[in-house]
Formats: structure tokens, C-alpha cells, sequence
């Protein structure tokens, strides 16, 4: 259990009686020595042993503590390597029995425990000290070497993995450095420096001037307390975080004691392989711990993977069985030599929504080398001149950046829920970047060069640079997404605290895996509050001014496999779409050849009426010459789209004619073949990443694929990486493009296309417009309906305006749009109600 976890659990009335009832079985069976797990484990059954363990720790070795454990016996091997799986900090053995399970099923043997000062074992807690809890493993390991189903690689020398979220990760480190009988290491969401996660610094000025991560520390420390005083906590520990949140910052006894518990202290001694899982919403333990355990490890000339997943401390849950299949590969790799590890690198995204099943998609990217929190850096301008912002008064109403405990607001993403106020007025300095001509996704840390100064004007008596004006009061940097329309999400609900000392400081921010798209901006926010840190109860006010622009690290080595297609998914659209490639060829015999024209489009008395008496449309004539872009023009059920129809062969016409170049139009009439379409919205298989779309689209068309003009039509469409991921978590936008690429495919002499900027963001739309002019500039004829004369305006040549079926005005837009009353009145005449 995740620390975070421990805190919902405590809130949770029904979560926290089952704990509770679940280890109090636990201690009923360890009562009779050994107990012998049964029943609910389903085939094949896994047999699990509790019992109570003493060991001997403390400065002196004058301690002794008594650890609840749990001993999984593996499932078909007489002997196997071993792993010791660490729970949470708030946690106990119980919250990683089902993933112990699942190991010992792929045949280890494993051992989990209560750590010291949790659930039913005796002792405090010390938070992972090598004087403690180090001191505890390393003779749980004693024990293990004396079972009889673990494997061995010398005497007392067990195979061993160690593997745990959080506290449980942090423990695995520490392990690994004090005792070279562990062989590899998989911690997941822990840290690499406590005084770097309790007081950040993100100018790298040290935990010493950091800023006090208040509601973090307030939860590790309630959490271990269960009670008044310092409940379960050694003594000293919790007089040094009394001190610390009495003040609002470091003590230089609370950096030298948490930095004693930390991998940090000793990462030249960790020398095994590592697979280090972090979470890309956690505001307890960002990205840059397990890219400092990383690179420390990798010194000392280990082999290091290195994962980002999309949950961590503040929430998303959904990858619980991906990453404990890559700890189990990983283990398979290192303790059975069971398959390779030759990726370095995954990042998982998140792809969507699936549309069957309205769960979020994830995908991972994947590289052979791990590029760090720099990757290949790219310098985005930053505009803004310099703003003064204000500290307020009890440093309330603060910013929100994260809640402890509260995942909504940092899982697969960065919209707050709604009403959720994130900066507050007057107290944040902006400065953004141009829209971006293509996108860009930021796989690491960016940086940035600021000047912070606290404006005499604002200073009052007790101000926060009084005490040490070297130090300067707290801001916080973050970056924003801001779209088209003005609207900004945070990129990651993660907050880097500085200090303004006056100077220039170069500010790393969060490091994140985020995509901004094209024409959107990076918004750099500096904040005087954020509610998750101590800031000082004085009011002050800052000026703050970028002095460089955004340098943000790239890695294009990352790749997203394809996602595997079912094979009917191939099957049946295939039969569909060769009957639809054969109409849209006009694969007809034995009707008479009519001789050709020039016109792209001519349409004479054309008439449909439906079943059930309503006229879509009547008598309809309008003529359409090369090179031009038409818009159809008319309010929803104006008759546009049965005019489309009819045009595509899709639908008989009651009376009237329609002729491409000169040829009469009727379902699968060959003149079909030069005319590409996009009608009534897209229809993609769904399972079929957008790629495979279009490439199996193309091809049961029969032609050959050298004139299927891909490569353009991919550049209209713009989606990136998306083109490899299923339709299915497109979003309407997205299927959209794809739409209008796949019309385009073979570069048809007429385009038709239905309200095509449905969906669409106001830079794509300026870009689909300037598509068309281009597409028709080149000799070829384009359609475009649509119920917003605005739009026709700005994109097409001439138009034709249609109400009730009939049409009202044609010609070129020029005209149209300079005699707006006559139009009016023609709608009016149309509709009956003319004056």
C-alpha cells in the first residue's frame, strides 16, 4: 500500500474494519506456530505459511523486535529463487498478498512482512534506517536461507529479489546496498532523497533552503502516529518533525537524519540489477527519485531499467497488472535468466478513451536507452515582460497544485475537477510560448532561467528574507497546456519550489511525459502559494521575469508498438470493403461508354422525397466548374447531406440527374472512382490503429498502393504518434482528420466532403482551409457543406445555399455575402414566412 493508499484506508470506515479484521486473523493463526493458506487461492493453489520472526536492531543491536511475516511456498519447484515483497508506509503484509501469490504461482518462493512498528509487529518506526528496519531485512534473509524451497548460490546466500511500492521500494534500495546477498531490485514509487522530497529546492540550491513540503510530511508522519504524541514513531524522529512544521522549514538535524534513510547516502554501494517503477502523477516522489537512483546505479556499473507509469501517490490505479507483469519479466530475467531485458526505457501513455468499454487506453513506448530528465533539448521562446505578484497575508488563499491522497486531481492527466480553484489573482506570474507550428512532447525535466526579487514596496516588518535575506521567500513553477480557445490545464499537477535570493537562478521544472499539441502554447506559471508547501504568513510581493526561454528535453527514441488486431477483425470489414472498393471503381460490364467533359460537377432538377412524404430535396440544379471550392451552404436539414448522397451513388434520385464529367451518376457508375468523400461522419474499424485504416481502405480499392498518395495524406491528417493506436480511443477530432485524410487518399479530382471541421480546434481549421484552397489550386474540385456561412466565407470560392430542399442563391461567395437582406428574404420566401 502506497502511502497515499494508507490514507484513504484510515478514511475509509469499511476499508479500514477489513484491514484490521484481516490481520487480526492473521495473528489468531500465527498464534499456533504455522498456518497453512487454503480455499480462495483458486488452481493452482498456493501455500502460504505465517509466522512470527525475532530480530535483534537498534544502534547497539540491544532492540528486539518481533515481525509478523508471511512465507509463500513456490508453486511446481522444489526450489526457487526467493523474493521479499515491502508493502507501503501505513501499510502491513496483507495489502501485497495477491501480488505474492501471483509470484509464487510463476514459481518463487516468497516472503512478505510487516515491517517494524506496523500491524502486529513490535518495534518503531524509523523510516528505513540502516540502524532498523535494514538491520530487520537482513536477517529476514537469514531466514529465508535456511528454508528448504529456496534456491541457493552459496552457503546462507539465497537467489533473492526484493520488490515494494513506496516505503516498501525504499527498503529494497536500502537492502541492496548493506547486503550484497540481494541479486536484483525492482522499487517502485520510492524515493532517492528524503531531504530533496521534504524540502525541494528546484533552483538546486540543496534541501537546506528548500521549501517544506508540508501536507506530505503532515501525512507520513499523522499516519505512523495513530494517536496522540509520537505513537509508533521513534522518539526522536517525531521531536524532529514537531520541530520542523513548528518552524515551516529544515533543521540541520532533520536533513542530516533523513538523509541517513535515504538511498542517496549510500547509491555507490548499490551495484545489482535495477528495474525502478515511478509514477507520473505523484507529487511525493516525482520522476527526478528514480532518475537520481538511476544514474547512481548506473555508475556503479549495474544494469538499469527505468519505467514511468501513468499512477503514483496521488492516484491512477489502472496499471496495477502491467507493472507487476514488467516486475515479474524483470525478476524472470535476472533470477531464472528467463528472457532479456533489453529495454531501458517504457513510458506508458494514455491513448483515450476505448469507446466499447469507456476505459481509459494505455500504451507503451518503449526505447533501448534511458535518456535521463535532459533528452534532446529544444528552446521555445517564452513572451511576458516582467509582473510583480503578491504574497497574501497568512499565505491564504493558496494555489492548488496537488491534495495528498486525492488522485483525481494528478491521474492519466491534468484537469481539475470542476470548480476547483488552481491559481489565485494577483499571485502568479505568466509567460507563455508561441502556438506551436507541430507538436511536441516533453519526456523529462524543463528548465528555465528566472530572476526572482522581493519588491521593497510589498515588504512589511517580518518579511520572509528578515531572517536570512540569502534564502528569499518560496515560488512555485509549473507549466500549463493552453489550448486554442484560451483554455489552460496544467500539464502535471506537480509544483517545483524556489527561492527568489534576487539573483538568476536556472529553475528545473517537474520532470513529465506530455504532448502539447500544434497551436497550442506552454504556459510557465510562477506562484507565491501552493497549498501542499509551507509559505510565510507575511505578506510580501515578488517581480519576477523570465530571463531565457523554455528548454524542454525530447526523446524520439521512444516507440509505441501497434496494438495487436484480433483476426476477425480483418476478415469481415475486408469482404466489405472489396464489395465497396468494387462500387467506388465502377465495376460494371456491359453498359454503353459516355463521352466525357471537363465539368466536375453538374447536377440538373435533382429531386428526393422519402417514404414517408417529407422532400429532402426539389429540383435542385447547380453547376460546379474545375478549380473551384464550393460550400454547400444551409441550416441542418437544408437537404445538404441527400444531396451528397445522391451525388456519391449511395441513393437513387426521384427525378433529375447528376453528372461528373460528364458522366451520369447511379450506384457504382466507374466515373465514381475519381470522386473521394467523407459523408455522415467516419466509419473506421475500431480495433485498427488509423494507419491500418487507410492502408486497408486503399487497398480494396485494388489500385496500386504507389497512387495512394499516403504520405499526403497523412501530413493533412497530423496525428502523430495516434496514427499507431486503435481508432476506438480517438477522439472526435481526431477521427475527423483521419476522415478527411482517407478521402483524400489517391488525390481524387473531386472532393466531397460533410461538415468537415466538425470537431476540430480553430487551428485545424484554419489548416483544413488552407488544405482546400491548395488542393483545389493544383486543377482539382472541391465540396464542402456546411451550416455556417462564416466558414463558406473563408474557405470556398462559390457557394450554394440551400433551405428546405431547394436552392435559395448560388454563385460566387463574394456576391453572396454582399447582399445578406436578399438572402435573408429568399430564406424567408422558402420558408413561407416572407413579409
Amino acid at each position: 500500500m502506497t502511502v497515499g493508499g494508507a490514507f484513504r484506508t484510515r478514511w475509509n470506515r469499511t476499508g479500514r474494519r477489513s484491514r484490521w479484521a484481516a490481520a487480526g486473523v492473521a495473528v489468531a493463526l500465527a498464534a499456533g506456530g504455522t498456518a497453512w493458506g487454503l480455499g480462495d487461492d483458486g488452481p493452482p493453489r498456493v501455500d502460504a505459511v505465517d509466522q512470527r520472526v525475532q530480530v535483534v536492531d537498534g544502534p547497539h543491536d540491544d532492540q528486539h523486535v518481533t515481525l509478523d511475516t508471511t512465507f509463500y511456498k513456490p508453486v511446481g519447484r522444489a526450489k526457487a529463487p526467493a523474493i521479499m515483497l515491502g508493502h507501503g508506509f501505513g501499510g502491513d503484509k496483507h495489502g501485497v498478498a495477491d501480488e505474492a501469490r501471483d509470484l509464487a504461482r510463476a514459481g518463487y518462493a516468497v516472503l512478505t512482512w510487516t515491517a517494524r512498528g506496523f500491524g502486529t509487529s513490535t518495534g518503531q518506526i524509523a523510516l528505513d534506517s540502516p540502524d532498523y528496519e535494514v538491520k530487520d531485512t537482513r536477517q529476514l534473509i537469514d531466514w529465508l536461507a535456511k528454508r528448504p524451497e529456496v534456491q541457493l548460490d552459496g552457503p546462507g546466500d539465497p537467489r533473492l529479489g526484493m520488490a515494494g511500492e513506496s516505503y516498501g521500494g525504499a527498503i529494497a534500495l536500502m537492502t541492496a546496498a548493506y547486503d550484497r546477498r540481494v541479486d536484483a531490485i525492482a522499487p517502485q514509487i520510492t524515493w532517492n532523497s528524503l531531504p530533496d522530497v521534504l524540502f525541494p529546492n528546484a533552483a538546486g540550491a540543496g534541501p537546506e533552503k528548500g521549501v517544506f513540503k508540508k501536507l506530505w510530511a503532515g501525512i507520513f508522519f499523522t499516519s505512523g502516529s495513530f494517536g496522540a504524541g509520537c505513537g509508533r514513531f521513534l522518539p526522536s524522529l517525531c521531536a524532529m518533525y514537531q520541530k520542523v512544521a513548528e518552524q515551516g522549514g529544515p533543521t540541520p538535524d532533520a536533513v542530516a537524519t533523513l538523509r541517513r534513510s535515504s538511498p542517496a547516502s549510500v547509491a555507490d554501494r548499490i551495484r545489482v540489477p535495477a528495474l525502478l517503477v515511478q509514477g507520473q502523477s505523484d507529487s511525493l516522489f516525482p520522476l527526478d527519485q528514480a532518475d537520481a537512483n538511476a544514474r547512481a546505479i548506473a555508475r556503479n556499473g549495474a544494469p538499469v531499467s527505468v519505467v514511468w507509469y501513468q499512477g503514483g501517490h496521488d492516484g491512477g490505479d489502472s496499471e496495477t497488472g502491467r507493472v507487476r507483469g514488467l516486475v515479474r519479466g524483470f525478476f524472470d530475467a535476472r533470477l531464472k535468466h528467463a528472457g532479456t531485458s533489453g529495454t531501458r526505457f517504457t513510458v506508458t501513455r494514455a491513448g483515450g478513451l476505448d469507446s466499447s468499454t469507456q476505459q481509459v487506453v494505455v500504451q507503451e513506448a518503449k526505447a533501448r536507452t534511458y535518456p535521463g530528465l535532459s533528452g534532446t533539448p529544444q528552446r521555445l521562446p517564452l513572451t511576458g515582460f516582467e509582473q510583480t505578484i503578491y504574497n497574501p497575508a497568512g499565505g491564504s488563499p493558496a494555489s492548488v497544485s496537488a491534495l495528498p491522497g486525492l488522485g483525481a486531481l494528478g491521474s492519466l492527466g491534468s484537469a481539475a475537477p470542476a470548480g476547483l480553484p488552481t491559481d489565485m489573482p494577483g499571485q502568479t506570474a505568466t509567460f507563455d510560448t508561441q502556438p506551436l507550428d507541430q507538436a511536441v512532447r516533453i519526456t523529462g525535466a524543463a528548465t528555465v532561467r528566472l530572476k526572482a526579487t522581493e519588491d521593497p514596496a510589498g515588504r512589511t516588518s517580518g518579511s520572509p528574507t528578515d531572517d536570512d535575506p540569502a534564502a528569499g521567500g518560496p515560488l512555485f513553477a509549473k507549466l500549463y497546456d493552453v489550448s486554442p480557445d484560451g483554455s489552460a490545464t496544467p500539464a502535471r499537477r506537480i509544483a517545483a519550489p524556489f527561492r527568489a535570493t534576487g539573483g538568476e537562478v536556472t529553475v528545473t521544472l517537474p520532470a513529465m511525459d506530455y504532448r502539447f499539441d500544434r497551436g497550442h502554447r506552454l504556459r510557465l506559471v510562477v506562484a507565491t502559494t501552493d497549498m501542499g508547501f509551507a509559505t510565510p504568513p507575511q505578506p510580501a510581493a515578488y517581480k519576477v521575469r523570465a530571463v531565457s526561454g523554455l528548454t524542454v528535453p525530447t526523446d524520439s527514441s521512444l516507440v509505441t508498438a501497434p496494438t495487436p488486431i484480433p483476426g476477425w477483425v480483418w476478415v469481415l470489414p475486408l469482404v466489405g470493403l472489396a464489395i465497396a472498393g468494387a462500387l467506388l471503381l465502377g465495376v460494371r460490364r456491359g453498359r454503353p461508354r459516355e463521352r466525357g467533359t471537363d465539368v466536375p460537377l453538374e447536377i440538373t432538377g435533382l429531386t428526393k422525397a422519402y417514404g414517408n412524404g417529407h422532400l429532402a430535396v426539389a429540383d435542385l440544379s447547380f453547376r460546379v466548374e474545375k478549380g473551384q471550392v464550393l460550400g454547400l451552404l444551409g441550416p441542418n436539414g437544408a437537404g445538404k447531406t441527400t444531396t451528397l448522397r445522391m451525388l456519391m451513388g449511395l441513393i437513387r434520385p426521384d427525378a433529375g440527374e447528376i453528372r461528373i464529367f460528364g458522366h451520369r451518376v447511379t450506384p457504382g457508375a466507374p466515373v465514381l472512382s475519381r470522386l473521394g468523400s467523407f459523408v455522415e461522419g467516419p466509419g473506421f474499424l475500431p480495433h485498427l490503429s488509423g494507419r491500418d485504416n487507410l492502408d486497408l481502405y486503399w487497398r480494396a480499392t485494388g489500385r496500386p498502393a504507389a497512387e495512394a498518395h499516403l504520405d499526403e495524406a497523412l501530413a493533412i491528417a497530423d496525428l502523430g504518434s495516434a496514427l499507431d493506436r486503435p481508432v476506438r480511443t480517438y477522439s472526435q477530432g481526431m477521427r475527423q482528420r483521419l476522415a478527411i485524410a482517407q478521402a483524400m487518399l489517391g488525390l481524387p479530382d473531386l472532393l466531397v466532403l460533410d461538415e468537415p471541421t466538425n470537431g476540430l480546434d480553430p487551428p485545424q481549421i484554419r489548416e483544413m482551409r488552407e488544405v482546400l484552397v491548395q488542393y483545389a489550386a493544383a486543377g482539382r474540385t472541391v465540396i464542402v457543406s456546411s451550416h455556417l456561412l462564416a466558414e463558406v466565407e473563408q474557405t470556398c470560392t462559390h457557394a450554394v445555399v440551400m433551405a428546405r430542399g431547394r436552392r435559395v442563391a448560388a454563385g460566387p461567395v463574394t456576391e453572396i455575402v454582399g447582399s445578406g437582406r436578399r438572402l435573408e428574404d429568399a430564406f424567408l420566401e422558402i420558408i413561407g414566412e416572407a413579409p
